[in-house]
């Protein structure tokens, strides 16, 4: 079996709920706390043994390409102001190893036409697909969301799906699986099906933004028809690809934040700052005096 060594992460949206903070700049690269949305996603998949990563960009995206890029310039103006700490944490946005690759998605045809844009580069491998909206803590507790689809994959040979369980007032948000549970966390996909109505019979098994999938989704994406909004849906080809073979669900460790909403956004920062060594405390009794 060819073992997943590359991720794709679909960075071509408008972020359209955030302007005009987003109208001259990538959603993505919005910081929670100190570093963009984006480079918690690229971390996450270096953390899962992922050393090529292959953003989907749009018009408008530079930004991504210049944080994961060399600055000498800035580089030498910290070594010269004895910053030592803040030069190595810039360094370290491009740890040892890693690659990357930038591919245009051309028009605005939906997540599975961006996953599409990418076979070229990653051709007949499997592969992780992570959306940086969806901001998945990392560590002892939480684990690695990647690490573990990847490690399922490995295991059933099947695409994996990360999913949460959500109110059923929520369902016509996602794509909603319905399957049968095999162990605990895990789904065998019988079925999924991209915005359901509130009211219909699937259950509240949410696809969230973590994904490893088969090569042969390339197939499914050329041939499928468009479906919700006119756009070409990856869940669509992953119920295909279901017809055609295993499909497992993987309920997630840990928590994720959904940071492509201004509440999500928020939370996440909040949440990240209390939890930062240096600033926690201070952030904390703040929070408690504030009247508001």
């Amino acid at each position: 079996m060819k073992k997943v060594t590359k991720a794709v992460f679909p960075v071509a949206g408008l972020g359209t709920r955030f302007l005009p903070a987003t109208k001259a700049s990538a959603k993505e690269m919005m910081p929670v706390m100190d570093k963009p949305l984006i480079q918690y996603a690229v971390e996450e998949a270096y953390g899962a043994g992922i050393r090529s990563m292959v953003f989907i960009n749009g018009r408008n995206k530079r930004a991504i390409e210049d944080h994961f890029d060399n600055a000498p310039e800035l580089e030498q103006e910290l070594r010269n102001k004895g910053k030592t700490e803040v030069l190595q944490r810039v360094r370290e946005i491009i740890p040892e190893h890693m690659s990357c690759i930038y591919l245009r998605q051309a028009a605005p045809l939906g997540l599975g036409n961006a996953v599409l844009c990418a076979e070229p580069t990653v051709d007949d491998e499997p592969f992780a697909v992570l959306l940086a909206d969806d901001l998945f803590e990392t560590g002892s507790d939480a684990g690695n969301c990647v690490a573990d689809l990847i490690s399922i994959h490995e295991e059933y040979d099947a695409s994996v799906v990360a999913v949460e369980e959500v109110g059923r007032e929520d369902v016509g948000k996602y794509g909603i699986v319905s399957g049968e549970e095999i162990k605990e966390r895990m789904w065998r996909v019988n079925s999924l099906v991209e915005k359901p109505a509130p009211e219909s019979t699937v259950g509240n098994l949410a696809v969230m933004g973590r994904y490893v999938l088969k090569p042969e989704i390339f197939d499914l994406l050329r041939n499928i028809p468009r479906g919700v909004g006119g756009e070409i849906q990856l869940t669509d080809a992953i119920n295909e690809a279901v017809k055609c073979g295993k499909v497992m669900a993987y309920r997630y460790r840990g928590r994720r934040h959904d940071c492509g909403n201004k509440l999500g956004y928020l939370m996440a920062n909040v949440e990240t700052a209390l939890r930062d060594p240096h600033l926690g405390e201070a952030f904390r009794d703040y929070l408690r005096k504030l009247k508001v």
